[in-house]
Parts: C-alpha cells; structure tokens; sequence
C-alpha cells in the first residue's frame, strides 16, 4: 500500500474521531426468565472516542502525506 493512501486513510480518521466523540448502540437484555414470560430491557451502550487519538491520527495522516511528497521529488 503507498503512503499516500495510508496518509489519506488516517487523516480521514482522525477527523471523524475528533468530529464526533463516540457513538451509542443498543441490546436487548433479558432481566426475567419464568418459564413462558421473559421480560427484556434495552441497554444503550456508549463507545467514547478520543479527540487525542483523532488528533495523533491526524498528524501521523500529514506525515505520511509530506513523506509521500518527498519521495516523489
């Protein structure tokens, strides 16, 4: 793979980490269990994305591109 596509890909996630700081999802959890009744609940989970993360993606995203730039010179 050329540094120059791995530099776009990390530049690209880096700002989608930074823009947005996590994301919810739900499952269904079943609290009762008596023989033909089950009760369920729905639990949302947060996954946290760090803006740090997003941002040292970013910067290694530039250096790959600065990198391609040179090499091509």
């Amino acid at each position: 793979m050329q540094t120059k596509t791995i530099g776009i890909i990390l530049v690209i996630i880096g700002i989608i980490m930074i823009a947005y700081t996590g994301f919810n999802y739900v499952t269904t959890e079943t609290v009762v269990d008596l023989g033909p009744i089950q009760i369920e609940a729905e639990k949302n989970n947060f996954v946290k994305l760090s803006p740090i993360i997003g941002g040292v993606l970013l910067v290694g995203g530039i250096f790959f591109l600065f990198l391609n730039k040179k090499s091509a010179s």
